[in-house]
């Protein structure tokens, strides 16, 4: 740690921040629009330049209606304006009065002989900060290649995934996924979180940490929104990419838009094969017996999988558009593992030794439509309605057989069958309104009604005298039904320097579990409350500061809830808890923005207060070691977050990101106190470097410190990922090469001691390394990364 603080000081003592001459503060505004058709140009940039020295002194993108706003304190500036496909626009003589500059609109031509410049224009990926969330536009970074949405993520500042797939913000879980602001099947759990998401298909992601009212309060760590993309070039545009890799890691995406004045046609086409190896080990001892059990197991999950979008928007008339859109994914899964186990008894003898064959195969369809209609009752687009309807849905139809081999011992060789039939679905209707009061105040308001329905038949079946036999103490059909009713209002004013937002959140809750061979129900319906503060202020063109609070809930979701257990290994177990009760969280945090000529830095501090947590209680019988999770009382969490990026030259940047938080629990669980406190820290940088004939490098360390949770020690975890692009044609067609865990460094180790246990465990998966290619269609440009399916 000492290390890569002493690094981060060096990069902000370099940067040599030189602050420019002040002037009287001024609005820029404008809206940017295609020549031909004088439609909008969303996300185009627009950058703030000095006179003299042409050095960027602030810049924005613009909104969906092609509207942009800066402020500045400078008075001898240019503005740039810049996207894919069209001539750069420079504004250098304006004249203005007051405290305000309206350049009014500003029309793009096509410009077809700039491809490569225009590739290097959108390269990075960048942050915004807005008043209340993080916007992460996702750029053409080398380590994307052949990257999935998890991966993307895990380069985020303040997110990362561990390598069980699992998310966190700012070292907490209970994360709320959403796809374009609504729940899906396709950000679910048992739909391999994000899996048919690749990074072709995004177009920015929202890290909300305190999100307001509009948000629906569920994930008391915040919510990450991802947005895909739409495209929007005139004409047809588009991309193709085909990657290969190892272990098995092989796609071909496709990316097309046809756009016309009324009409938007997008469509994107994923396939591919993947294979993901695991290794496990895992010592248990239970100390009533003290016998001791060792279990190595390697499991290859195979992959082949589908994913198809096609959408539309049409615009009715100037000031309505419908969007209506559709997406279907399939895959295609086996499963190989072998779990060997050996047995000793307290004089360190071996009685008993074992092998578990595991052979699964399962298909996973899952499908998504979506119906909106966007209204704007004025020029300005700030007064708008928007309505939509979603429906997901997701089903798994699995078989697994298992084989138990003993070689030492007597145990009686045994086979086992476990079948599976689970279907999702969640349904979404929202109602947003959002309209200026006055000059500075903005109104919005609106409501959500998400249903969400699953049914999971499980049934385990052992072979008895050549017959196979029902284990009723497996088999059940689990029925979960929860609908949330929301309704929302937030007023907003914001100025040149300072905004407010306040904002109330009512939310009512209806859950209903159900075993329907045992007739065991958990019934719950609830109604909260929970209020939002956000504030900011901008001291000048280098300094603003954020602050905000909100009320957060984690309601347990389906495997939080499921009772039944995880068989793979039947000595290393999982099983959810019917009887869980919602966590409450109070989230506070100040954010320091810095912007000077070579560095960019943010600092916040930020403390969470949670109720009726939630955490995995770990039990050994018989050395069966089961992992429960249960409501376990109270926990304070204080941290501290430094992002930023330093570009000593033109030709290299740094990013980095730590996060260290400090954390206390109370509590109590079987009249045992649980109360510890303990502190954890992630960091992470990254090193991008141009080399000569349009090659590109990328290097990136991770690490995350040792922490504690209820029962376990989590061992520290580092790894280090490597990327080269090379550009061709102009920038028309790409090659990646990219190398994630170099060193296969990046495993999951968990030890415990006392209460009557002790417990090791190890996780593994292994390097990956993927070779891509990617040829831009029509006016559009390579994709520099592209396609990977992550379970």
């Amino acid at each position: 740690m000492k290390t890569t603080t002493y690094y981060l000081l060096l990069c902000l003592l370099l940067g040599s921040p030189t602050l420019l001459a002040q002037g009287s503060g001024i609005t820029i505004s404008g809206t940017v629009r295609e020549a031909g058709k004088k439609t909008p140009i969303a996300y185009a940039t627009v950058m703030l330049r000095g006179k003299v020295d042409d050095q960027m002194i602030d810049g924005t993108t613009t909104d969906d209606d092609g509207k942009f706003e800066l402020y500045t304190t400078y008075g001898d500036f240019y503005v740039e304006l810049s996207f894919m496909g069209y001539l750069t626009k420079k504004i250098t003589d304006f004249e203005f009065e007051g405290a305000h500059l309206d350049l009014g609109n500003i029309f793009f031509e096509e410009d077809s002989q700039t491809l490569d410049e225009v590739v290097i224009q959108g390269e990075k990926s960048r942050t915004e900060f807005q008043l209340d969330k993080r916007v992460f536009n996702v750029g053409q970074d080398i380590g994307s290649t052949g990257a999935s949405a998890l991966d993307i993520l895990n380069n985020i500042p303040s997110v990362s995934v561990n390598i069980e797939g699992q998310i966190s913000l700012r070292g907490s879980q209970g994360v709320r996924i959403l796809i374009n602001g609504k729940p899906s099947v396709l950000a679910s759990e048992q739909g391999n979180i994000m899996g048919t998401i690749t990074a072709d298909m995004i177009e920015r992601i929202e890290v909300i940490t305190n999100p307001s009212a509009k948000y629906e309060a569920e994930g008391t760590s915040g919510i990450i929104n991802i947005v895909l993309k739409k495209e929007g070039e005139q004409s047809l545009s588009g991309s193709i990419t085909v990657n290969t890799g190892m272990p098995n890691n092989h796609s071909l995406g496709l990316s097309l838009n046809k756009r016309t004045d009324r009409l938007n046609l997008f469509t994107q086409l994923g396939i591919g094969y993947r294979t993901f190896p695991r290794h496990n080990e895992t010592f248990s001892n239970d100390l009533s017996t003290n016998n001791e059990l060792n279990t190595l197991s390697d499991r290859d999950f195979n992959e082949a999988f589908y994913n198809l979008i096609l959408g539309t928007d049409y615009r009715i008339n100037n000031s309505t558009v419908i969007s209506l859109s559709g997406q279907f994914a399939y895959e295609k899964e086996t499963t190989d593992s072998n779990n060997d186990y050996t047995l000793k008894n307290p004089e360190g003898i071996l009685t008993d030794a074992w092998s578990r064959k595991e052979d699964s195969y399962a298909d996973n369809p899952k499908w998504q439509s979506e119906l909106q209609l966007k209204k704007d009752f004025d020029d300005s687009g700030d007064h708008i309605l928007l309505i939509s309807g979603t429906g997901a849905f997701f089903r798994k139809d699995q078989v697994s057989d298992f084989q138990n081999q003993t070689t030492v011992g007597n145990s009686p060789n045994a086979f086992q069958k476990l079948n599976t039939d689970f279907k999702e679905g969640i349904y979404t209707f929202k109602l947003d309104y959002t309209r200026p009061l006055a000059e500075y105040y903005e109104l919005e308001t609106g409501a959500q009604y998400v249903i969400n329905e699953v049914s999971n038949d499980y049934g385990v079946l052992d072979l008895r005298e050549d017959e196979w036999v029902p284990n009723m103490d497996f088999t059940n059909i689990f029925l979960f039904d929860q609908d949330v009713l929301g309704m929302y209002g937030t007023v907003a004013k914001e100025k040149d320097k300072w905004g407010a937002k306040l904002g109330l959140r009512y939310e009512y809750s209806s859950l209903d579990t159900r075993l329907e061979n045992t007739g065991e129900k958990n019934r719950q319906h609830y109604g909260d409350f929970f209020p939002t503060v956000h504030t900011s202020y901008k001291f000048s063109d280098q300094y603003s500061i954020q602050a905000g609070y909100s009320a957060r809930i984690f309601r347990p979701g389906l495997w939080e809830l499921n009772p039944f257990f995880a068989l793979q290994d039947n000595f290393n177990i999982y099983t959810g808890n019917p009887n869980l009760s919602p966590e409450y969280t109070d989230s506070y945090e100040v954010t320091s923005i810095f912007h000077w000529d070579k560095i960019s830095l943010n600092v916040g501090v930020y403390q969470r207060r949670t109720t009726n947590v939630i955490e995995e209680v770990l039990t050994v019988q018989d050395n069966v070691s089961i992992r429960k999770p249960d409501n376990v009382g109270f926990s304070r969490t204080t941290g501290l977050e430094l992002n930023g990026k330093y570009t000593p030259w033109e030709w290299a940047s740094i990013d980095f990101d730590l996060n260290y938080n400090a954390f206390s629990r109370k509590g109590d669980y079987n009249e045992q106190s649980f109360d510890f406190s303990g502190d954890r820290w992630i960091s992470r940088m990254m090193t991008k470097v141009k080399l000569p004939k349009d090659f590109d490098l990328e290097a990136a360390w991770n690490h995350e410190s040792a922490y504690k949770t209820l029962q376990l020690d989590i061992l520290e975890n580092y790894y280090f990922d490597l990327g080269l692009r090379k550009k061709l044609l102009k920038g028309k067609s790409v090659i990646n090469l990219s190398v994630r865990d170099v060193f296969a460094s990046r495993r999951y180790r968990a030890i415990s001691s006392g209460q009557g246990l002790e417990f090791n465990r190890l996780g593994m998966q292994g390097r990956f390394v993927t070779l891509g290619i990617s040829y831009g269609i029509g006016k559009g440009n390579a994709m520099e990364f592209s396609g990977q399916k992550s379970f």
